[in-house]
Order: C-alpha cells, then sequence, then structure tokens
C-alpha cells in the first residue's frame, strides 16, 4: 500500500508471484515508480518502495519493492477477492480497501489513486491530492481525518 502500521511490510520480505490480470472488459492502465508513505500520531511511521500498480479499481495488482529488487509484497484484487502475497504466505481480505488498510496501516482510496495518477481531480473524504505536478510524475496526497494524518508521495511514470 502497502505492513501493519508502516512498517510490516518489511516483514513480508519474500518473492512473489504475479497474481491474474483484470478480466475482459475492464479498462486497465500501469504506472510505476517510488512511494512513500507517512504516518504521523503518537507513534509517527514511514515507509518507502519501489512500486508497480497495473489494472484499475475494479481488478488489478500492485506489487512492492525494496531499493535493491527483493519484493516486499503484492497485492491482487477483482470482484470477490483481495489478496495480500508474499514469498511464503498468503492472506484474503473482502474487499481492496481492507487489503490495502492491513498492508499499510492507512486507509488508501485505491478508485481515487488512479483516478489522481491519471490527473483526474476525484474526491475523497478526508484526502486532499495535490495534482499540481503530476504531469511532471508527482503526486502527493494528504488524508487529514481520520486520524491518525497520513502523507502519501509518489513519484511515477506511465508504464
Amino acid at each position: 500500500m502497502l505492513l501493519a502500521g508502516g512498517a510490516g511490510l518489511l516483514v513480508l520480505a519474500g518473492c512473489a508471484s504475479p497474481g491474474g490480470a483484470p478480466g475482459p472488459g475492464t479498462t486497465t492502465e500501469a504506472w510505476s515508480g517510488r512511494l512513500s508513505l507517512r504516518l504521523e500520531g503518537d507513534a509517527s511511521q514511514s515507509f518507502s518502495a519501489l512500486f508497480e500498480l497495473r489494472g484499475a479499481p475494479r481488478a488489478g495488482d500492485l506489487i512492492l519493492t525494496s531499493p535493491i529488487g527483493s519484493t516486499l509484497a503484492q497485492l491482487h484484487w477483482a470482484p470477490g477477492e483481495a489478496v495480500l502475497r508474499n514469498g511464503s504466505e498468503t492472506r484474503r481480505y473482502d474487499s481492496v480497501d481492507a487489503l490495502i488498510e492491513a498492508a499499510t496501516g492507512a486507509a488508501i482510496p485505491v478508485g481515487a489513486l488512479f483516478a489522481w495518477l491519471a490527473g483526474r481531480d476525484e474526491q475523497v473524504p478526508g484526502w486532499r491530492p495535490d495534482l499540481s505536478q503530476v504531469a511532471a510524475g508527482r503526486l502527493q496526497a494528504t488524508r487529514e481525518s481520520p486520524r491518525p494524518r497520513a502523507d502519501l508521495r509518489i513519484v511515477f511514470e506511465r508504464a
């Protein structure tokens, strides 16, 4: 995302195998780059990783790797399934939102993330995206509520 509370993804380090592609008729998009997530609160936490995001809000894959190329985690979602994989473990969740929150420690709006990366200003309660640098491959979004405050920064290119 994305790590229970922010540091847990580093514990999930291992090899992951790619999941299935989104189904027919689904518009897919792809981005890669670096992301960082900082949670501010009583116990501030931060996480950064390289990422590959493919698919759409309804079905897609997010692969997170360390700066040296080790796969930290693979997230896959489709209607009726949301899966977090690492080399030795698979966890299933009820929704992509629950999957992302379990992986990152923060509820990151996946549907809006696709829109923001594409330069579309999709409003999400509590989140304030800054799309002023999207054309240059930079996105920042801040979640003010609910607490803890989350700061998501992404440097990307369209794949």
